[in-house]
């Protein structure tokens, strides 16, 4: 029942093993990329049989892991350690396939656990069992690009890949956690490690956990993960030692890390594309996908009719300059208002980036045609993409510097009018005024500037940036907000520049718990897989040793990458402001979601389900519908809950 929950990632095959007597059982859905035939079936256990996975991901180097473990093998004793305490040395590795599970299998009995994690590059999320020890260890990629919940449920230790297969579980009971709540009311998504449920926890990229048998019976904890990879040190170890080089060779450098990452990520033995955008990143990634193939590249692009919001005119050009296969699908409104019913099954728990919808509507493009799909994800949190690290730095270094009194007066002159007033200001004098001061929404954006201008300390600009209800508390009845790496600065890297404490926290928070987990649902969705060459952590490495001047300039960022795009693509195609992969949402809601939305905001029923005090929530519909406020993202995080609570087991 919990592997057939995930069938959607992996409808090619499955399999599943019981030790009966211990009361261990393994299962998993194949999505098959790497050696088709039966040799790559799991659940797999290595060659000594003391060792057995279920696996999902991708490990990039397992052909090069392969040709050391070949080579070691008389010194190792490969599939030493058999399930008793019995060792037996091979003196050559016979391999029964060629896929990276069974690399990863050999590693593991080889090295031992955390070696092998140190040495692997790829994505990935697996649960192995040790059958002399009678342990099970769970692990995850460095960055957190492929998901692993876990939790003592009853007597029973249960973990997936989705909280559907928990659920799935008969020992589930799926208790709300009204504390995750209120971090979910705040960004928009539960932050790892907490999970909306009780007692069900996300693995923090980065570690694995070990318990026993009798750990997994028990109702108690199961102990903390073990970090083998930690992004703080790799940030802190980076500002130590900036690379010294000029800027010619840290570009030379970037170029090689990125094609050797790009590389590795086209390995597969089913058909290959990639996103693209028309942007930095995904433009990147697709021109050096391009360099490296004899044939022309499948990518693929979804449009809108709605001009503000569309990107495929960009990305039009970018592969016909590159000559990729290219496919674009312009969709309607209503095509995409028609993905909305199936968010809270597809992403399985509360989520409100709103650029689920076209994310799912790309990832379903791409699927007609290929398995895998590569995308420029990541490219902004290495290399200072955000326009959050431009203008909140550039604020700070001029106003910073004043008393917090005086900033505090002159936000509360900036706020004295409505948002809608001010709005209407810049439209009446918007042809006076210069380009670059000509924005939709003046007045919401000038409110956001006393925001930050009412700030003590550079942190609260970007707790404040990402965060939407505040404070979360006074939505969520009987909430109270928990700790996370954004709130808790001990949890600080130790970085001299502003616009790198942001970057890092956007790494270790944004990037995985928002991001990744968008794309990672939305295309497993359709059972597409997606990898991303920007999350090589050599890549992520060599990023965090880079100078912030050869990041963010001043206007806009990713200096250096753009260096190494223009060698393929030329600037002109590429040089435009920043736009995020967005929806008329506030249009939506005010017209043809009206109805959906009105019911799920109803008072009544928001009383009766107890979870949410309808009050400030009916306060900024009334604002919205009215047109004094844009209110969607905050009122969507609220719709995504309500729609899911339907499909939460409670």
């Amino acid at each position: 029942m919990m592997a057939s929950a995930l069938a959607h990632r992996g409808p090619d095959a499955s399999g599943v093993w019981v030790d009966e007597a211990i009361g261990v059982a393994l299962a998993h859905r194949r999505l098959s990329i790497l050696e088709l035939s039966t040799a790559g079936a799991q659940p797999m256990f290595s060659a000594c049989e003391r060792y057995v996975i279920v696996f999902n991901g991708e490990i990039y180097n397992h052909l090069d892991l392969r040709r050391e473990l070949e080579a070691a093998a008389p010194a190792f004793g490969l599939a030493h350690q058999g399930t008793g305490n019995e060792i037996s040395r091979e003196k050559s590795v016979t391999w029964r396939g060629h896929s990276d599970t069974e690399t990863l299998l050999a590693a593991v009995a080889a090295w031992g656990l955390e070696t092998a994690l140190k040495r692997l590059v790829g994505m990935f999320a697996f649960a192995l069992w040790d059958r002399r020890q009678r342990t099970l260890t769970l692990a995850r990629d460095r960055i957190g690009e492929k998901p692993l919940y876990y939790g003592v449920q009853g007597r029973a230790f249960l973990f997936g890949s989705e909280l559907k297969a928990l659920r799935a579980h008969p020992q589930f009971h799926g208790e709300i956690d009204r504390d995750a709540l209120t971090l979910f009311l705040r960004h928009g998504h539960v932050p790892a490690p907490y999970s909306i449920y009780k007692g069900i926890h996300k693995l923090l990229p980065g570690t694995y956990l070990r318990i026993a048998a009798r750990q997994g019976r028990s109702s108690g904890g199961v102990g903390d993960p073990t970090v083998y990879w930690s992004a703080r040190e790799v940030a802190e170890a980076g500002a130590r030692e900036f690379f010294r080089g000029s800027e010619a060779e840290a570009e030379r450098e970037l170029a090689r890390l990125l094609m050797q990452s790009t590389a590795g990520q086209m390995i597969a033995d089913v058909p290959v594309g990639a996103f693209l955008s028309g942007g930095v990143d995904s433009s990147t990634v697709v021109a050096l996908m391009q360099a490296q193939s004899a044939r022309p590249v499948k990518t693929f692009t979804i449009g809108f009719h709605e001009k503000a919001y569309n990107e495929a005119e960009h990305a039009h050009a970018v592969a016909a300059h590159l000559g990729t296969e290219h496919t674009e699908l312009y969709v309607t409104a209503e095509q995409a208002m028609a993905v909305i019913p199936r968010l809270p099954v597809l992403f399985d728990e509360p989520f409100a980036d709103p650029s689920q919808i076209p994310t799912f509507l790309v990832s379903e493009l791409a699927r007609r045609h290929v398995t895998v799909s590569l995308s420029g994800d990541g490219g902004d949190e290495l290399f200072g993409g955000y326009n959050r690290y431009v203008w909140a730095t550039r604020i700070w270094r001029r106003a910073g510097w004043l008393p917090s009194g005086m900033r505090g007066a002159i936000a509360g002159v900036m706020t004295a009018l409505p948002r809608s007033a001010w709005s209407a200001v810049f439209s009446s004098f918007a042809r006076f005024l210069p380009s670059g001061w000509r924005y939709a929404d003046s007045g919401d954006k000038l409110h956001k500037l006393a925001d930050v201008l009412a700030v003590k300390t550079p942190e609260e600009i970007y707790s404040g940036l990402v965060s939407h209800w505040k404070p979360p508390m006074t939505v969520v009845v009987g909430g109270s907000e928990p700790s996370t790496v954004v709130s808790d600065t001990s949890r600080w890297p130790d970085l001299p520049e502003f616009a790198d404490r942001m970057m890092y926290l956007d790494l270790v928070s944004y990037l995985p718990d928002d991001i990744l987990t968008k794309v990672d649902r939305a295309a497993m969705g359709v059972s597409l897989e997606t990898r991303m060459p920007m999350l090589d952590h050599r890549v992520v490495d060599f990023a965090w040793r880079l100078p912030s001047s050869m990041k963010i300039g001043k206007t806009m960022g990713k200096r250096l990458l753009r260096q190494v795009l223009y060698r393929h693509v030329p600037r002109e195609l590429i040089e435009r402001p920043k736009t995020g992969f967005d929806l008329p949402l506030d249009d939506w809601l005010r017209g043809p979601l009206r109805g959906w939305a009105e019911s799920l905001l109803d008072e009544r029923r928001m009383v009766q389900e107890g979870f949410l005090n309808p009050e400030p929530i009916r306060k900024k519909w009334a604002e919205h519908l009215a047109g004094h406020r844009n209110w969607a993202h905050h009122l969507w995080i609220v719709l995504m809950f309500q729609a899911w609570l339907p499909v939460s087991g409670i």
